[in-house]
């Protein structure tokens, strides 16, 4: 699947990018990680409210008045799709304007699938986003060189994900439901005790099929230190529902 982003032809410079290859086989032995704080980006906590407290990322923003809409509504990081299989995909230009026009109010996350090491680097470098979220078949070790600013989405079939989270580096991790051929965004919930076991050892991000109704929940049962919703705050895909996202932030942070 190519990238939506295959050229961006603004005045600052073209970029072509090419079908991401696979990117090896995932090796199951755990690569120690550098001992570096994740959570810091240009000097500050990646979180920017009281210790403590769940943060919120929207994910698969396709627009500046939406991106600015969430972050006016207590959003703490954005998540912009790179993926060109996703109806959330956003090209480099678009990414470009949102970032910009977010500034330093919250963490800017690229979302991967399968994408090589230079094109994650390449587009984080055309954008300015500062962190990458891999959401494919990424090894342990395209992982390492993008510490500390990245970390590995894990879909979530069984207890084993556990274990699979264990041979990722890096302290932070997403944990999303698995669904064959749709690496994210899919509406469906997982087994929360899962998350619960993988939230004792890394810094969690949850995922997978968050609402405005169940979101408190999941923050009670797996205490994550961020939360992840795309379609569930949606009017259509891409396209966020103001008053879902009030309401998700709220509930969020209600526990």
């Amino acid at each position: 699947m190519f990238p939506c982003s295959i050229v961006d032809s603004s005045p600052v410079g073209a970029v072509t990018l090419v079908l991401p290859g696979q990117t090896g086989t995932r090796s199951k032995a755990g690569i120690p990680g550098p001992q570096v704080v994740i959570g810091r980006l240009d000097g500050e906590t990646l979180l920017s409210h009281p210790p403590g407290m769940v943060e919120v990322k929207i994910c698969g923003l396709t627009t500046v008045d939406d991106a600015l809409r969430c972050i006016d509504l207590g959003a703490d990081a954005i998540g912009l799709n790179f993926w060109g299989g996703s109806p959330r995909c956003v090209d480099i230009a678009t990414a470009r304007e949102i970032v910009e026009a977010a500034g330093d109010r919250v963490t800017m996350v690229g979302v991967f699938v399968d994408f090589t090491l230079d094109q994650v680097r390449e587009i984080l470098r055309e954008t300015g986003i500062r962190w990458a979220q891999l959401h494919g078949d990424e090894p342990p070790e395209l992982v390492a060189e993008l510490l500390p600013n990245a970390y590995k989405a894990i879909g979530v079939k069984d207890g084993s994900a556990i274990e699979l989270a264990r041979s990722y580096p890096g302290e932070h991790l997403l944990l999303d439901a698995s669904v064959p051929g749709m690496p994210g965004g899919t509406g469906r919930t997982f087994d929360w005790d899962i998350a619960s076991a993988v939230a004792e050892e890394r810094k969690l991000t949850l995922a997978g099929g968050l609402t405005p109704d169940n979101v408190a929940e999941a923050v009670r049962v797996v205490q994550p230190i961020r939360v992840d919703v795309a379609s569930g705050v949606e009017s259509a895909p891409g396209l966020k529902d103001p008053g879902l996202v009030r309401r998700f932030i709220e509930a969020a942070r209600a526990t």
